[in-house]
């Protein structure tokens, strides 16, 4: 069944393992649907996405409508007659006419265990909430958000030292061989589809400017996996006299800290500031002053941060 016309729909990194794996195991895929360039950086450069970029590299055609709702958008891939669409992070709801098109559906590989953190940033999610593990899911679109029957999974676990980034490419890869295994079974009838136990959902939005504001309240646990969970993008921050520190690594030290008011600085170390937790504390090894690059903190005590003393708080 690989001569069934496939098209792919997709935008960022994660999206491109899954593409790369469809066409170098020969599979027919007829184009490509990716979101327009968009200007990045300080000097907006015009970029495409990875997508994009992938798909060009494969000798494939690329769609790249505004919004795929519009009907011009929608006759146009409608055209290409696509026997299943696959998407991964494509970053627009499908509309019903579309994935009602191919005869063997529109399927999705997501990145975690569903019903669990439905939405676009799961990953960030899982390390944040402390999860010991997460995966990628396969499962058939509908209108709603990440609630269609489920065709597999796979279970990828979170190492204690994982970022963002890192499990962001384990999952691609994890998933990209779960796509490889899936399809196949998918053209041939022979996948029973599960339906989610949707009263079991979470959810994980896109990440906003406040999640990414430590609150040094919560414990050293919380601050280590929301630090990490955030790493290298879009990395978290507290402040410092009025300037924004954004905090690229920490280290737990759940003994420390807890007689001190959460925020307070407790100690300069060689290699770090430690900081008072919620409860415990935590030391920031790795950070990145307002107007600075990202540095060691045994650079920043040495220069900038020299004069910071015991007793001074962040985060006010």
């Amino acid at each position: 069944m690989k001569d069934a016309r496939i098209l792919f729909m997709g935008t960022p990194d994660f999206a491109v393992s899954s593409l790369d794996a469809l066409t170098e195991a020969g599979y027919n895929v007829i184009g490509v649907v990716t979101q327009p360039d968009r200007p990045v950086g300080r000097k907006q450069v015009l970029t495409p996405p990875p997508v994009k970029e992938a798909a060009l590299r494969h000798g494939l055609a690329v769609l790249q409508p505004e919004k795929i709702k519009a009907e011009e958008a929608l006759e146009e891939v409608l055209a290409l007659s696509p026997d299943l669409i696959v998407t991964a992070a494509y970053g627009q709801i499908l509309p019903k006419r579309l994935l009602d098109a191919p005869p063997f559906g529109c399927i999705n590989v997501h990145a975690s265990l569903l019903p669990k953190y439905r939405g676009g940033a799961p990953i960030h999610k899982a390390i944040v909430d402390g999860e010991a593990e997460s995966g990628v899911t396969i499962m058939y679109m509908v209108e709603a958000l990440d609630a269609g029957d489920m065709l597999s999974k796979v279970v990828v676990p979170i190492e204690e030292r994982d970022t963002v980034g890192l499990l962001h490419d384990k999952l691609a890869v994890a998933g990209s061989r779960l796509l490889l295994e899936t399809v196949p079974r998918l053209l041939a009838g022979e996948i029973q589809p599960e339906a989610q136990d949707h009263s079991a959902a979470t959810f994980a939005p896109n990440i906003k400017r406040a999640d990414e504001k430590i609150d040094w309240t919560k414990s050293a646990a919380q601050i280590y996996n929301q630090v990490r969970g955030l790493n290298p993008w879009p990395v978290a921050f507290t402040t410092y006299e009025g300037k924004v520190w954004k905090l690229w690594w920490v280290e737990k030290m759940p003994e420390a800290g807890s007689k001190k008011a959460p925020g307070t600085i407790i100690a300069r170390e060689e290699d770090g500031l430690v900081v008072a937790c919620g409860s415990g504390a935590v030391k920031i090894t790795e950070l990145q002053p307002e107007g600075k690059k990202r540095m060691s903190a045994l650079d920043f005590l040495r220069g900038a941060g020299s004069s910071i003393e015991i007793g001074t708080k962040v985060g006010e």
